[in-house]
């Protein structure tokens, strides 16, 4: 984002500029706070050649005519002259003039309450080499955007003002598309008529004869181009880092310690699920957690006890139908018909089980936004009546919340879920040793993951602490390393450590044994990688040769990135490939060679197998007649000695770099 910050200062900065510079992006995205907070103090605190620079911002939201633009600009330009006004600002701190305020200094000045005594300072009209004027909202004008365009390089063609134009490219397309349409319809239609082809059979649909009328004859998109083409000499595509904004977006819940507790506990939620809304809206999110700020004060002052994980899927259902319906993906009445729960699960189970397409979209919702979240309670009818109508129905919210603490009961979840889901003190103190005696039978005997163990022993690590179990320290440490290697024979291997271990906070007091325990997970989670990679690896290589559009559609999806030759025997492999087809043989060089390309680093660890797949090749064809098969093994052979020099040297000037930097680093 700071590249992006310097490379429209270096606009500014440039001594003669007869263009204006474009920042396009998505709505919603955050390109009206990033002018505000990022692009325009900086210029208003640049000084080149003795003077300062102003900028001057403007929404063209709305603009129904050029003179609009024109009064806009002149009640800027005027109110920044003011001297009073200014010096009240600077004491004030006040950065920005609200629209209210211009409102009543316009009408102050109109009827001649005047802010200071100064006659108008005609200089200040006739500088332009210190201004900068900044057009937002764009596509939202309802001027033609061709006049707009043209108005705009009256300022940058012939006096040379620095210009920046803010909008949504994409939303301007479809609006130069779509405008008068009516009436551009009705114009083709007539056309089509006049010629004779209006009636006439043709394998082309009505319909695409009209459109391809309307694009030739209003063709707009082209008039655009040409005025971009002679006033844009710079388009920046505007990409959010979404992570830091979703988390400064967090810091407005800072006052209220148990919202902004769960938010940030659930951060990781928060980020995926809007990730998974497909879209870049901010503005949505903003307005789904502030839906959720009500939800979580109300479920907490009347059902205070609610468990964890049901608040987590109340979280992630309101950001999802937040943008279901107001990203305009869905009609609102989508979900008007389902009632409660039960008849959410029961859509879905109709659909997986019976192959039933008429609730599609139920299904595509659910695959998307619970993936890998498991929750039996998905579906919330107060929240959905809530985004949907802003009415709070307390009534279904009581009807909801009874049925979930009916259904959700946390005494009869398994002891160490209660532990990782929801606070202990929660927990009655007659249940309590009888749980923690439940989970030290369930980790002694292997029956939790191994992941949720590591999990589990910074709990008991605080209790003993904290003196709530009777156990040495390295008692339960020794418990939890043979629960482990117990775990390990039907344990996944967990690929998102960091993640998983941030939901849990890692005490000072007990960082040795916490350090062990993680070591010892992290050697039997490396070994359950290489097990699983092995299994992927003979799952995929079985496919050579006899399956082999199989073998493509999986390497290209699952092995591009990871080293998966290192987990294959090379006499096995060569075997397969050597009864390859000579086409298939010359694929696979040549996506190994892409491959390495794309994935040097990655794909490291293989090289030594990589090397003895060679030899064993180079081993086979030497002295061997000439056939197409023996030459199409030795160029995968040759293929092979690139692919290695090629990962080795671009592996070595990567370290060479890095070293570099650590070093500026201890210099600077």
């Amino acid at each position: 984002m700071e590249d992006l910050v310097e490379s429209i200062l270096d606009y500014i900065r440039a001594d003669y500029t007869d263009y204006a510079i474009m920042l396009n992006g998505e709505w919603g995205s955050g390109k009206t706070y990033f002018w505000d907070h990022k692009i325009k103090p900086k210029i208003e605190s640049m000084q080149l050649n003795g003077k300062r620079y102003t900028a001057i911002y403007m929404s063209l939201y709305g603009i129904s005519n050029l003179e609009e633009i024109s009064k806009k600009i002149f009640i800027e330009t005027t109110q920044l002259m003011d001297k009073n006004l200014k010096k009240f600002m600077d004491a004030s701190g006040v950065t920005n003039i609200p629209e209210y305020a211009k409102t009543g200094l316009d009408m102050a000045n109109f009827f001649g309450v005047t802010q200071n005594g100064d006659r108008i300072d005609y200089k200040q009209f006739f500088s332009t080499d210190d201004k900068v004027l900044c057009f937002d909202d764009l596509e939202r004008a309802n001027v033609d955007v061709i006049d707009i365009l043209g108005y705009i390089n009256n300022f940058v063609e012939h006096d040379h003002i620095k210009t920046i134009i803010i909008c949504n490219e994409k939303e301007l397309s479809t609006k130069l598309k779509n405008s008068n349409l009516e009436m551009k319809t009705f114009i083709a239609t007539y056309l089509l008529d006049k010629e004779g082809n209006l009636n006439v059979k043709t394998d082309k649909p009505m319909v695409e004869r009209i459109r391809d009328t309307i694009e030739y004859v209003f063709d707009k998109a082209n008039d655009y181009e040409r005025i971009k083409e002679k006033l844009i000499g710079e388009t920046f595509e505007y990409s959010p880092e979404f992570n830091y904004i979703i988390n400064g977006l967090l810091m407005r819940y800072e006052k209220y310690p148990d919202l902004i507790r769960f938010l940030r506990e659930n951060t990781n939620l928060i980020i995926s699920t809007f990730n998974k809304s497909g879209t870049r809206n901010l503005r949505i999110l903003k307005h789904s957690l502030n839906n959720f700020k009500k939800i979580f004060d109300m479920v907490n002052k009347s059902y205070p006890n609610t468990n964890n994980r049901v608040m987590q899927t109340m979280l992630i259902f309101t950001i999802a139908i937040s943008f279901e319906i107001k990203a305009g993906k869905i009609t609102k009445d989508k979900f008007v018909n389902i009632n409660n729960n039960e008849e959410y699960k029961s859509i879905l189970v109709s659909s997986r089980v019976f192959m039933d397409n008429r609730q599609f979209y139920i299904k595509e919702f659910d695959n998307n936004y619970y993936y890998n979240f498991k929750a039996e309670y998905r579906f919330f009818k107060f929240i959905e009546i809530y985004v949907r109508t802003r009415i709070f129905d307390m009534k279904v919210f009581k009807e909801d919340m009874e049925v979930i603490r009916n259904t959700v009961d946390t005494d009869k979840l398994p002891g160490y879920k209660r532990l990782l889901t929801e606070e202990y003190w929660k927990i009655s103190d007659d249940q309590f040793d009888k749980i923690i005696d439940e989970v030290l039978d369930d980790v002694r005997n292997g029956r939790i993951e191994l992941i949720q163990i590591v999990k589990l022993f910074a709990y008991f690590a605080y209790f003993i602490k904290k003196g709530l179990i009777n156990y040495e320290m390295k008692t339960m440490k020794n418990i939890f390393f043979n629960g482990m290697n117990v775990s390990s024979l039907t344990s996944s291997y967990c690929p998102n450590v960091n993640e998983e271990l941030s939901k849990i906070a890692l005490e000072d007091d007990f960082e040795p044994e916490m350090e062990e325990i993680l070591k010892h997970f992290n050697s039997i989670n490396s070994k359950l990688k290489d097990k699983m990679y092995m299994e992927k690896a003979a799952d995929i290589f079985k496919n050579i040769p006899m399956k082999m559009e199989q073998f493509y559609d999986r390497f290209d999806k699952e092995c591009m990135n990871i080293p998966i030759f290192k987990y294959y025997d090379t006499f096995q492999m060569f075997q397969r490939i050597s009864c390859a087809s000579n086409e298939d043989i010359v694929t696979i060089k040549e996506k190994l060679a892409d491959r390495a390309r794309r994935y040097a680093k990655q794909i490291k660890p293989e090289m030594p197998n990589i090397a003895k797949l060679k030899q064993v090749i180079d081993d086979y064809v030497d002295g061997k007649d000439a056939s197409i098969k023996i030459v199409m093994l030795q160029d995968f052979a040759d293929e092979l000695g690139n692919i290695l020099e090629l990962v080795n040297n671009d592996v070595k000037v990567k370290e060479k770099e890095s070293l570099m930097v650590e070093g500026q680093n201890l210099v600077q």
